[in-house]
Parts: structure tokens; C-alpha cells; sequence
């Protein structure tokens, strides 16, 4: 459905997005996630063909979102961070001003404001100014208006910022439900978000893709946990040196014991039968031997601070 290669987009000296890339499948929920700056929104305004790359491509649907920006908009429907609202006008107005815009033909009109209204629960608000609804109520117009032509692709740029609790968890409903009829892209940084709606996240900073997986497969790249008895001085250079190891943590115990984590080169070819014909081939006293899932928290946060050149997860 959405295909993003090698884009890349610099302000003056300011390198917003660098030789960004990642895929969206029919029918799925995928978030991007990052920090404020991360370059989430700059990604959002060149898929959606409102600002140009300097290098790379967009395509929706096989359609060139630069060489074809007209028709591959004709295809997405998109909620920016600020929904664009006219105070003065009833949703009713607004959404016919929006249906018409969206090039919705007279047939077909009624039946795709009904729709729009009906997917939002506007029923009931249709005759009120704009400007007199809640915030909660005021997404759910910049919603209705994303997706009132029926768009294969819906993108939505922080749809739930400043929206109260229970607003938040209107609008996640409201998300899962227009997703069986759309592919849906949205950006966040608000983590229970993504556990709440996504299939996979992509996770930005400094203008880099740090992680594009589902969240299982980030769970995952925890490593394998494992307790030995007491101190074996030459363990942590044996583990270090076994082939499929990136990295070991090393933590003594209070009673004693040693703890090793290992984290792997792959995140998807986990280190347990290794591991443990190691330390049977050494005859280490293993207290446990588990697999490590982390949480997104600290993944996140690992690699929110990542280095520019520090490697990705995939």
C-alpha cells in the first residue's frame, strides 16, 4: 500500500529526515513513534505530497506520490496535528464543503457524509458550530473529513494529542474500527498508543529510522538471561566470544551468583540452545536460563538516544 524509499529532506543545515525507508501492508495499523522533533511530521508531509524530498520516493498504491501527487492524494485520507476547522461553520457544512472538495459526486454524496458521520458518531452534533464542540468532538470531525471519500490509506499526525483520557480512548476505538476498511499510518509518541492499536512500529530519532518491527519482534531483542551459581572468572569472556553474540551484561548477585544477559547479533535468532551447550560443555552451575523480553518502554528509550551511526533494528 505504501511504499517509502530512501527519502531523505534537509532544512538549511537542519537534516530532517536521512535516507528514511519503510513499508506499510494492506490492512495494517502502523505506528511512528518518536520524540517531538524526531521527524515524524516531516515524514508525514512528504507522504502525503505536501512537501517535497530532496532524495527518495513516496508511492501509495503504485502511485509516484511526487510525479503524481494529485491522484495519489485522491487515494488517502489525512488528519494533520491541527485539524483544519472552520469555527463558523456546522459539522454538517464543513463535512458537504469537504465531501465536494474531495471531488464526491452528487449520487454519492449523501451516502458518504452518512457514512463518514456514522463511522465517528457525529449524529448528534451535525447542526453545531465547530467552534462550540470539545476537543475530543473537534478530532473527531478532522477524522470524519479525513475519510469521508473513503480513502485506502488513512495517515493521522498525533490524533489523540491533547485530548483527555476518555477522549483518548474514544479515539483508539474509532481508529480500530476505520481500520477494516483502511490501511492506517499515524504518528506518536505517546508508547501505550502503539501497544493499544499498532501491527508494527516504526520508531524515529534524529531524523532516522532506529527500528521498523512488530512489537513482539522488539520484545524479542531483550537476549537470554543466564544464572550461574557462583563466579566463573573466564564465563564472560567465553559467552562474549560465541558466534551470534553482540553484546554481554554481566550483574553479581547479592548471594553470589552471577547473571549474564546476552543480547544477539539477530533479534530473531535467539542465543538458548547456545547457551546452554556452553555452559554444559564447560560444566557451569546454571541457576536459570530464560529468555528476556524487553519492554517498548526501553527500547524506546534506548533508541530515542542512540547515536546517528549506531545500527537499527529491523
Amino acid at each position: 500500500m505504501l511504499c517509502v524509499q530512501h527519502v531523505s529532506r534537509r532544512y538549511g543545515e537542519v537534516v530532517a529526515l536521512d535516507d528514511v525507508s519503510f513499508t506499510v501492508g494492506d490492512g495494517q495499523i502502523v505506528g511512528l513513534l518518536g520524540h517531538n522533533g524526531a521527524g515524524k511530521t516531516t515524514a508525514i508531509k512528504i507522504i502525503t505530497g505536501y512537501l517535497q524530498p530532496d532524495t527518495g520516493s513516496v508511492v501509495i498504491n503504485d502511485i509516484d506520490v511526487v510525479r503524481n501527487t494529485r491522484e495519489a492524494q485522491s487515494l488517502l485520507g489525512y488528519l494533520p496535528e491541527s485539524a483544519p476547522l472552520y469555527p463558523e461553520l456546522s459539522v454538517q457544512a464543513y463535512l458537504t464543503m469537504m465531501a465536494e472538495l474531495r471531488g464526491i459526486s452528487r449520487d454519492d454524496l449523501g451516502e458518504c457524509l452518512a457514512e463518514a458521520v456514522w463511522d465517528t458518531a457525529l449524529q448528534d452534533h451535525l447542526a453545531r458550530p465547530i467552534g462550540h464542540l470539545s476537543k475530543g468532538m473537534r478530532q473527531r470531525v478532522g477524522l470524519a473529513q479525513a475519510i469521508v471519500h473513503r480513502p485506502k490509506l488513512l495517515i493521522l499526525d498525533e490524533p489523540s494529542i491533547g485530548l483527555d483520557p476518555t477522549q483518548i480512548i474514544e479515539m483508539r476505538r474509532l481508529i480500530k474500527r476505520l481500520a477494516q476498511r483502511s490501511t492506517v499510518l499515524f504518528s506518536t509518541h505517546i508508547l501505550s498508543e502503539v501497544e493499544a492499536l499498532c501491527d508494527r512500529v516504526v520508531i524515529m530519532a534524529n531524523g532516522r529510522i532506529r527500528a521498523d518491527a512488530t512489537l513482539d519482534e522488539l520484545a524479542a531483542a531483550g537476549g537470554t538471561l543466564l544464572t550461574l551459581e557462583h563466579e566463573i572468572p573466564e564465563a564472560l569472556a567465553i559467552l562474549q566470544g560465541l558466534p551470534g553474540v553482540a553484546d554481554v551484561d554481566r550483574t553479581a548477585l547479592p548471594d553470589g551468583a552471577v547473571a549474564f544477559t546476552v543480547t544477539p547479533l539477530k533479534p530473531d535468532e535467539p542465543l538458548g540452545s547456545a547457551l546452554f551447550r556452553c555452559a554444559a560443555t564447560h560444566g557451569w552451575p546454571v541457576r536459570e536460563l530464560r529468555r528476556e523480553a524487553r519492554s517498548l518502554e526501553s527500547v524506546f528509550a534506548e533508541l530515542s538516544m542512540a547515536r546517528p551511526d549506531d545500527e537499527e533494528v529491523a
